[in-house]
């Protein structure tokens, strides 16, 4: 019989790569094929030539660079990355009208409203980027000393500075150090025109549009400065918050999950027994019927979900909630079969580790490396080889790559994924 040499595990590089997929037209891809600035309105556009269906490679990043991490805010993409060819650790392309990925010119004086590829982003720190988020039209870069920097739209204070209703932001090369955080901040989350600072003892901060309650700080104002954030949150330690438009939740040790901001919806009425329609300060839900402990969270515009340490994914809110074309509505989390997210007999062992909410749609990541989409199909941007939306939890092909993250844009997705190469 024939014999075979196999390589031992040893021998197998595993490399980390970016996936795009979705609308390119605002060069929030990083793949010029699908940029074209002639097309100027939407019915214009043509599936093929602008928009990408199914998540393809960023070829500007090779397998000898170090992806860290990314996120993608309304039709841009900020990646952390160390790139041999460059000694910034943090590259932005698509829109840029706020300078939300920093000043950047084809040459001096004529800065560039969209960003096709990308590009480096000039901030004033050696030390390397660490994390970063992305909202409608601000970004929050943290590098590894605990410095946090704003760029992009601060009309609501969300950048944490002072609010200059005559501030002009294309074009501008402002960078802001956010002043007075603590330097053991552990997460940066990004709302639609909010952020929030998450610290490793479990202490919460936030600032910017306040509306509808989503920074949680007792008001309905905008808060230009980052504050502590109290309600019922206060003496306990938060380990995670999600927030992608003015809905929040927060999660900590215990498993104990807390909302506010907008709940127009019922996302929050229900689970707390309380008649209003915006919550501005942390309210504790009542989730006790959720068997297990609530490891995870994801807050969409008016869509919620949770993850149990069963690997059982929950779902409420208005949408497309994964539930098919009958449920579009639950006031209390339901269940989503576990079989959708690729258990059964054969895999027994097989469950969700990790969930994400963008505005209308949800992302699911299991133990397998495997991702699974649903929701509405904006853009293409769920990485299906269609545009109709998907009313209930289908995995996505990802060329025999395991996804270790996944961001959600209005229109596009970006995930960091581990190849084989």
């Amino acid at each position: 019989m024939p014999a075979f040499d196999y390589m031992n595990s040893s021998g197998i590089r595993k490399k980390q790569l970016v996936y795009v997929c979705g609308l390119g037209v605002t060069g929030a891809l990083g793949l010029p094929q699908y940029y074209h600035p002639e097309l100027t309105h939407p019915d214009e556009y043509s599936a093929k030539a602008a928009m990408s269906s199914t998540f393809r490679r960023l070829v500007a990043f090779t397998t000898a660079d170090k992806i860290v991490d990314i996120a993608c805010g309304h039709g841009f993409t900020i990646v952390a990355a160390r790139v041999s060819s460059t000694s910034h650790t943090a590259l932005g392309f698509g829109l840029n009208s706020y300078s939300q990925i920093g000043y950047q010119a084809a040459r001096q004086g004529y800065p560039l409203e969209i960003v096709s590829t990308p590009l480096p982003i000039f901030l004033p720190t050696a030390s390397p980027i660490s994390r970063v988020s992305c909202g409608r039209s601000h970004s929050l870069l943290m590098n590894t000393k605990g410095q946090i920097f704003s760029l992009g739209n601060n009309s609501f204070g969300q950048c944490g500075r002072p609010i200059n209703e005559k501030e002009e932001y294309f074009g501008k090369k402002k960078v802001h150090l956010i002043p007075d955080l603590p330097r053991n901040i552990c997460q940066i989350e990004c709302g639609q025109d909010h952020s929030m600072f998450l610290t490793d003892d479990g202490k919460l901060y936030s600032c910017g549009w306040g509306a509808d309650g989503q920074t949680g700080l007792g008001h309905f104002n905008n808060q230009p400065s980052p504050a502590l954030v109290k309600g019922d949150i206060e003496g306990v330690k938060i380990v995670k918050v999600s927030s992608y438009a003015e809905t929040v939740l927060a999660l900590d040790t215990d498993g104990n999950v807390y909302g506010w901001g907008n709940t127009e919806y019922a996302q929050f009425r229900t689970l707390t027994n309380k008649e209003t329609k915006q919550f501005n300060t942390p309210v504790n839900l009542n989730l006790k019927n959720i068997p297990g402990k609530i490891i995870d969270i994801a807050a969409g515009g008016t869509i919620c979900a949770i993850l149990n340490d069963r690997g059982q994914v929950f779902v409420w809110g208005f949408g497309l909630l994964g539930k098919g074309p009958q449920v579009d509505h639950s006031s209390v989390p339901t269940l989503i079969p576990e079989t959708l997210f690729g258990m059964n007999v054969h895999n027994p062992d097989v469950k969700v580790t990790s969930i994400r909410a963008g505005l209308s749609r949800f992302a699911a990541i299991s133990n397998s490396g495997d991702l699974y989409m649903w929701g509405k199909n904006r853009g293409s941007a769920l990485g299906f080889a269609h545009a109709r939306n998907q009313l209930f939890p289908m995995r996505v092909n990802m060329n025999q790559a395991l996804v270790r993250k996944i961001s959600l844009g209005i229109d596009h997705s970006c995930a960091l994924v581990e190849k084989v190469c």
